[in-house]
């Protein structure tokens, strides 16, 4: 039909094999919701659905791209998906070319944000996931919207950690460990860490491996790479992280400067 926009579909775990390989022939994504991170958690709300006939699908969904995946010229040139303003392009790829995602409710059941972030960590280790997404289950009962907010605040959380791990090299149990297996609503889950992690701080901006710079409050992908390639040529002062627009606010007591020395977890900065 010459529709050269995006196309994200959403299929079912039942559907059956031949209908997704061609859905995905035209789609640029595909997703097969997972809903919970549990099978207890389905049984309870959704006992029709099962997460080994969920997975299945989505193994079938990986199964073709990686086919189209090692089908595709090496060096080929990604073609037009859309002409004039806002014109898209698409990788050679024909298969899915965005890959596939899944959803999950959180707030619906006893499941702890632990429990959420394993599901998804192992999507994204086994079935390659692109992106799992977190939505607020917001009851409409009487007397139950009071808890709204609450869950609202737990799925950002959950998209701040999700990115933690996905991008930063944390684990599921550095950021929900025994005891804390739900996250922190009052702060960023890579804040959080870094508290119960006083041992691992103050970490040396001009000597430190970009693995423990992550790790950093306040100092996300962009700001370590600028660090790592800043510090070939001269040491870091607290002048160029500001000019690299790093929040000082956040990061001063987990680091060591070539003009800073934090006094203690928490403190102000000292300038020496």
């Amino acid at each position: 039909h010459h529709y050269f926009g995006y196309i994200h579909l959403k299929t079912i775990a039942s559907c059956a094999d031949e209908l997704v390989a061609e859905a995905g022939r035209w789609a640029d994504r595909l997703s097969v919701n997972i809903e919970m991170p549990r099978q207890a958690d389905l049984d309870q709300l959704a006992p029709e659905k099962s997460l080994v006939q969920i997975t299945r699908a989505m193994n079938v969904i990986r199964k073709e791209i990686d086919e189209a995946e090692s089908d595709s010229l090496p060096n080929a040139e990604p073609y037009h998906a859309a002409q004039g303003a806002g014109r898209r392009f698409r990788p050679h790829r024909r298969f899915a070319p965005a890959d596939q995602t899944t959803q999950m409710i959180i707030g619906a059941t006893p499941a702890t944000d632990a429990d959420v972030l394993f599901a998804a960590a192992a999507l994204y280790t086994r079935q390659k996931l692109r992106r799992v997404y977190y939505s607020a289950y917001i009851p409409v009962e009487p007397g139950m919207v009071a808890e709204a907010p609450s869950q609202v605040a737990r799925e950002r959380r959950l998209y701040q950690a999700d990115w933690l791990i996905r991008d930063f090299g944390f684990s599921v149990g550095d950021l929900t460990p025994p005891g804390a297996e739900n996250l922190d609503l009052a702060m960023d889950p890579k804040l959080a860490w870094a508290l119960r992690n006083p041992d691992r701080f103050p970490i040396d901006v001009n000597h430190a491996p970009k693995g423990d710079l992550l790790r950093v409050p306040g100092l996300g992908l962009r700001s370590v790479e600028t660090i790592l390639t800043a510090r070939r040529s001269s040491r870091i002062t607290l002048a160029d992280l500001a000019a690299m627009r790093v929040p000082l606010t956040r990061a001063l007591p987990f680091i060591v400067a070539a003009d800073h020395v934090p006094r203690e977890r928490g403190s102000t900065s000292t300038v020496v």
